[in-house]
């Protein structure tokens, strides 16, 4: 294999939105663990490639020990499947549930320095697509929670298959053994994504962790709390959050007033992604005068992954194409009016 040589500026592509900070992370991402060339070359082929890309989400924390309780009997459904914590300790059936979830409340109320809206623990997803191998899946969540959690604080994991997309869902105590808070920041949450990944691949699992702009998605995925309140409107439950409908007047001056200018924030976005194309697209370039036939054919794979990319979109015009298509069906559903009057 020919040495791989990067582009200048080329780690812009993947570098995260947030530095991540200096806490524990897999071996293999650490500097030095795979020679820089070789580590760049694999993550492009597998971007490439569109390995699938994990999610690893803090889903919520429990206050107290009936909400912890509850969670714990949510995860484990109900003591039927077996929870596993640190050095393959399984918790099973009901009565074990109850007692760890008493347990660690009881740890949390003895905390003199806990607040009164302190978290006794925080639940953390950890997903793949349909199709991912449960044994590797799980594998990885007990090597990703050993990793990040072991050496500090408590946790329980189980796996969910019975989804579309197969999970782990993790339960962790919040207060540690010597006293620390698990509080993760957006750097913490970028670490746990990649370490979740290496420890993916490393059981033959094509897995990846890049940020949106990377593969070329500029819209956000909807905050989860926003997608509820809208899926009970939609369900005819309740109203719209204000904030949908603010963001839907933004979108019909797009669509029917002619404000089709961008903000200046859609402008940075546009700009970014002409960036972070035209480094992969200069990338390819180099490959393709390799005179390695693999790097060639990475070039060329990777100028196909450019044409691919969806066009830099935002919410505000996504939403005015909504209204034009559905503006749009109503038209065409609507009755001639001189037809009405003959009959």
């Amino acid at each position: 294999m020919s040495d791989f040589q990067t582009v200048h500026g080329f780690e812009d592509v993947w570098r995260p939105p947030v530095r991540p900070r200096a806490i524990r992370t897999a071996t293999a991402l650490r500097p030095g663990a795979m020679g820089a060339g070789q580590s760049a070359r694999a993550r492009l082929t597998r971007i490439a490639s569109r390995a699938p890309e994990v999610m690893v989400k803090v889903t919520g924390r429990t206050r107290d020990g009936a909400h912890l309780r509850a969670h714990l009997d949510y995860i484990s459904r109900n003591g039927q499947l077996d929870l596993e914590g640190p050095d393959g300790a399984l918790v099973v059936g009901k009565r074990e549930v109850a007692e760890l979830a008493r347990d660690w409340a009881t740890a949390a109320e003895a905390d003199n320095h806990r607040r009164a809206n302190s978290p006794v623990s925080l639940s953390v997803i950890l997903s793949m697509p349909a199709g991912t191998n449960e044994i590797a899946l799980r594998d990885a969540a007990r090597a990703f929670a050993i990793e990040i959690f072991a050496d500090q604080h408590d946790y329980v994991f189980t796996v969910h298959t019975d989804t579309p997309r197969p999970h782990a869902h993790l339960s962790v105590c919040a207060h540690g053994r010597t006293g620390e808070r698990l509080n993760p920041k957006k750097a913490d949450l970028e670490t746990w994504r990649q370490t979740f990944a290496q420890a993916l691949r490393d059981r033959g699992v094509e897995a990846e962790a890049t940020p949106r702009r990377a593969r070329g998605v500029t819209l956000k995925a909807e905050w989860a709390p926003l997608r509820k309140i809208r899926e009970r409107h939609e369900a005819g439950l309740g109203e719209p959050a204000q904030v949908r409908r603010s963001a839907y007047r933004e979108a019909a001056k797009a669509a029917f007033r002619g404000g089709t200018a961008r903000p200046v924030w859609e402008d940075r976005t546009v700009a970014r992604q002409a960036k972070v194309r035209g480094l992969y697209l200069a990338q390819a370039k180099v490959l393709g005068r390799s005179a390695n036939p693999a790097d060639q054919a990475l070039g060329a794979k990777v100028e196909a992954f450019v044409r691919s990319m969806p066009q830099p979109d935002s919410q505000r015009l996504a939403l005015a194409r909504e209204l034009r298509a559905a503006n749009a069906a109503l038209d065409r559903n609507r009755p001639d009016d001189g037809r009405e009057r003959g009959r």
